[in-house]
């Protein structure tokens, strides 16, 4: 069955992202799989951290993104960019080629986010576009899901109050999974 690793940019435990992806579980088409996954237990990035073996929660996730095959990124925007705890995890993600392989390398990667603030995630999903051109990922460009204001669209307990974002959650699902089904095979 092919897999969607979706992987939230926050580590709050009421993060409007992390809500985002464990909705999008259960909206995904038919015959897909939404897996979601935070960035807890990875640890800053240090160089001779990494010279002692890569640490294990860093290979977990690296072989679960390995092995999909797509990648769906949720942020938040801090400062008019992705979070530090989201380019730390995907510098460790990067280190080095897994099995000679890179991480991203012709990744099938699409990026979605959600705010409290009124602007949605546009320029934090814009920075995450150099990233992921430097790690040679497939970014797919053929929507866009930028959520404004998501208190007023998510309830206490992460659940949608709001019939249209699930609409336009479901329909960027199906067209970044109908985008990996059509692609040729890495």
């Amino acid at each position: 069955m092919p897999t969607l690793i979706a992987l939230s940019g926050s580590l709050r435990k009421a993060s409007y992202n992390t809500a985002l992806l464990r909705h999008a579980e259960g909206l995904a088409p038919a015959g897909w799989t939404v897996q979601t996954h935070t960035l807890h237990g990875i640890p800053l990035y240090d160089g001779d951290l990494e010279a002692q073996g890569m640490p294990e929660s860093v290979q977990q996730l690296q072989d679960l993104i390995l092995a999909a095959d797509g990648l769906l990124i949720s942020t938040p925007e801090y400062n008019n960019s992705i979070p530090g705890v989201l380019k730390n995890g995907l510098d460790w993600l990067s280190r080095p080629a897994s099995g000679g392989r890179k991480t991203f390398a012709g990744k099938h990667v699409a990026v979605i986010g959600a705010t409290p603030g009124g602007f949605g995630t546009i320029q934090a999903q814009d920075a995450m576009l150099s990233v992921l051109r430097q790690q040679g990922a497939q970014a797919w460009f053929g929507g866009r899901l930028l959520v404004s204001k998501a208190h007023t669209l998510l309830d206490a307990d992460g659940r949608f109050s709001d019939a249209g974002l699930e609409q336009q959650l479901r329909d960027f699902l199906a067209g970044f999974c109908a985008h990996i089904a059509a692609a040729p095979a890495r």
